[in-house]
């Protein structure tokens, strides 16, 4: 068995040897014939190269952890366009290389649902990247040639989906504003980016100071873009407010 375990590893299987002895087994017991025997071996072969896959594009991604979106109250917001977001979760958007924005204040769950877009992508084989703009900008600029910085700038256009949370809320400069425009117009009609903020397209001039392109950058990202807009008080304002109600109520007497 030990040396049918390391034949398969040096061909290459990812089987484990505990998943091996117990294909066997159950092959003996129920008098498998060799076929059912390979068959069962390529689709436990097959499971663990997916699971694999997914950690290697999870780690990648950096989603980070988020709100379960069975868990989102869809009855707290003031306004939310529930069937765009279910429409949303099929991916067909990213097949057409099309853009997501989520506009509304801070608080409203716009990252949770961006991030769950992007687990649900993740699932269905897609690649994908996860950052707030002000790091993103941050991590291309911290590159000290015009090389390394091409080389980085693969990281946010390569993905399937790119989600670029907080947009709205460090203001750039014309430098950072360049890079950003570079990273939408060499992804425009060929693959989707999610953008989450706090402001309208009018008002990003107040945070892309001075830059020559924000035209052609809200032009381009905007040309293919389904935006819903979440319409809502803070969650956190509220939990904060549910907290600070329990704690004045007096402790009920026994």
């Amino acid at each position: 068995m030990s040396e049918l375990f390391e034949t398969l590893r040096r061909l290459g299987l990812r089987l484990t040897r505990e998943a091996l002895d117990a294909l066997l087994t159950h092959a003996q017991k129920n008098r498998l014939s060799p076929a059912q025997i390979l068959e069962q071996v390529c689709a436990i072969e097959q499971r663990e190269r997916d699971a694999r896959n997914l950690a290697r594009r999870e780690k990648a991604a950096t989603v980070g952890a988020c709100m379960p979106l069975d868990k989102f109250d869809w009855n707290h917001p003031r306004s939310i366009d529930r069937h765009l977001y279910e429409s949303l979760a099929t991916l067909e958007f990213i097949k057409r290389g099309e853009n997501v924005l989520f506009r509304g204040q801070a608080g409203v769950g716009k990252t949770s649902l961006a991030q769950n877009l992007g687990l649900r992508a993740l699932e269905r084989g897609h690649t994908v990247r996860f950052s707030t703009v002000h790091q993103a900008l941050a991590d291309l600029l911290r590159q000290e040639s015009l090389p390394a910085t091409e080389r980085r700038l693969r990281r946010y256009t390569a993905p399937d989906l790119l989600i670029l949370d907080e947009l709205g809320y460090v203001p750039c400069d014309s430098r950072a504003s360049d890079l950003l425009f570079n990273i939408v117009s060499r992804r425009h009609e060929k693959r989707s980016i999610v953008i989450t903020t706090n402001l309208a397209y009018k008002l990003w001039g107040g945070v892309f100071h001075e830059a020559s392109c924000l035209g052609a950058l809200v032009d381009r990202f905007a040309q293919h873009c389904h935006t819903l807009d979440v319409d809502a008080d803070s969650w956190r304002n509220k939990e904060a407010q549910l907290r600070a109600s329990a704690k004045k109520k007096p402790p009920k007497e026994t």
